[in-house]
């Protein structure tokens, strides 16, 4: 469970060094689109040295690798799966591409003898990975699913605007695909680092869609991107009046009961526990509630 991905280029020795500070979630490394065809092997080998040596602490690490349609992909897997990285970022993820790279990392984990199983976060970038998103959703191995804006306008021949009214429709669809399939859908990041209000709004839009968190570009979009992304103290102690209101109610055999003048039943005590839980994992519960 995340809320942030933030993207760190993979030739910044600076940005790599320090990225376990920027408060994200999970961290993505990248050595495709951040880094310049001239760079490319210079900056795996930066990357590589360092999660050799130093993992970033407290955060989900991933990579995102060369499109697999390039020489590149398996140089940057053979160079980074191990135990530091949790998954592989793929770009123009389609299904054949996706079940190409569980095959590569089933052989590179065994290679290398990891106890460990190397997650995928597929971009979904292009019209024909967005139609084949329910089936993507499905396979094993995905945490989530990224939404790729840019590259998706590109290949779609329409204008990126702020309002993103553009891609309301795949944000929705890649939302129910990803939550019929219990993993998390990640909003394509918003391009603007200067305009936080801007920012904002594209969160809560997104959110209202479906989405449960936000890939980033920079270290100054974490803040607003959690505050969207959070559960609200106001929704947080709602949750906790259902759980000690259900608890009750459980205690007296009562399936459905009355709180404040409203019906509660079974859907929305699991709406207050997945609140709940997100607190939790993110540190928000009252202290004598935790």
């Amino acid at each position: 469970m995340a809320r942030s991905y933030l993207f760190i280029p993979g030739n910044h020795p600076a940005m790599i060094q320090n990225a376990d500070v920027f408060g994200a979630d999970a961290l993505i490394f990248d050595l495709e689109d951040a880094v310049a065809a001239h760079e490319k092997d210079a900056a795996r080998l930066l990357l590589a040295g360092f999660l050799a040596k130093a993992r970033p602490q407290g955060v989900r690490v991933y990579v995102r690798i060369n499109g697999l349609d390039t020489p590149l992909a398996c140089k940057d897997l053979e160079a980074v799966v191990g135990d530091a990285v949790d998954g592989i970022v793929l770009p123009k993820a389609g299904m054949s591409e996706l079940m190409e790279l569980s095959t590569i990392l089933h052989n590179l984990e065994a290679q290398k003898g990891l106890a460990k199983k190397i997650a995928i976060l597929p971009i979904v970038e292009t019209a024909k990975s967005l139609v084949e998103v329910e089936e993507i959703a499905k396979l094993s191995r995905l945490d989530g699913i990224l939404l790729g804006a840019e590259d998706l306008s590109a290949d779609m021949e329409f204008e990126r605007t702020k309002a993103g009214t553009e891609i309301e429709y795949p944000r929705a669809r890649i939302a129910f695909a990803c939550k019929a399939a219990r993993i998390e859908a990640i909003d394509t990041p918003f391009t603007d680092t200067n305009d936080p209000d801007g920012l904002r709004e594209d969160c809560l839009h997104s959110q209202s869609l479906g989405m449960n968190a936000k890939a980033a570009i920079h270290p100054n979009q974490i803040e607003t991107i959690h505050a969207v992304f959070s559960p609200s103290p106001k929704r947080i102690e709602w949750a906790l009046r259902i759980r000690a209101a259900a608890r009750k109610a459980g205690e007296q055999n009562l399936g459905v009961f009355s709180l404040d003048g409203k019906m509660v039943d079974k859907p929305i005590i699991d709406r207050a526990e997945k609140i709940l839980r997100a607190a939790e994992r993110f540190g928000l519960l009252p202290e004598e509630r935790a």
